[in-house]
């Protein structure tokens, strides 16, 4: 399965999900590849971080900020269980060459209208490639949720009935995350018995109860 993260709003966390996310599944034994899409790098820094640290490789990170990414991401998913892409902001030509790659389609917003409103333009382009793609599945997830506030309770209401919806999965303002991403690290290998830790898991195990397959291109 290839699952991508975008939203042409920076900042939502994308690169902080993919890297969690593919770490969870490698973790539970999954061969897992990271596609690093955003032409600033993120993923790859992270990736480089953790080796100067001289922890062992959990995945593969692959550098592929360029449009003709939805003709090799498949040819990688031959050999992985899944293929996580962290997507690029705002570069259309790169944007809709990850939305026909992807299997899943992940659109993290935070509790906020500016971010409610910036998605606007990210669902019509999912819409755009479902005409290629109609198989296309898209879901929203809520990050850098603080469960309590009124702003989180009313966006995960209103994304409830959306469509697309969300997942029941939210992942919380965690200091973890920034934490572990200074050293190479996961939220999960600081500690995996901490809210974050645990919200990736649930997020990971709420994607895979979707079961989406892949289908012949």
């Amino acid at each position: 399965m290839i699952v991508a993260f975008l939203n042409q709003k920076g900042g939502v966390g994308k690169t902080t999900l993919a890297l969690n996310l593919a770490g969870e599944w490698a973790r539970q034994g999954r061969r897992v590849t990271l596609i690093d899409a955003d032409p600033q790098g993120s993923a790859l820094d992270w990736s480089q971080q953790r080796s100067r640290e001289g922890l062992p490789r959990l995945f593969g990170v692959i550098g592929l900020a360029r449009d003709t990414l939805h003709r090799e991401a498949p040819d990688l998913a031959q050999d992985a269980d899944y293929v996580v892409i962290d997507g690029p902001p705002r570069v259309a030509s790169l944007m809709r060459s990850a939305l026909l790659a992807a299997d899943l389609v992940l659109i993290p917003v935070q509790p906020s209208p500016l971010d409610g409103w910036a998605s606007a333009e990210m669902l019509s382009l999912v819409t755009e490639a479902r005409i290629y793609r109609p198989e296309l599945v898209a879901r929203f997830v809520l990050n850098r949720c603080a469960s309590r506030t009124v702003m989180a309770r009313e966006t995960a209401g209103m994304l409830a009935d959306h469509d697309p919806p969300a997942l029941v999965s939210a992942i919380g303002q965690r200091i973890g995350f920034a934490a572990a991403a200074q050293s190479g690290r996961l939220v999960a290998e600081l500690d995996d018995d901490t809210p974050a830790a645990r919200e990736i898991t649930a997020l990971a195990d709420e994607i895979d109860r979707l079961r989406i397959g892949r289908t012949a291109r």
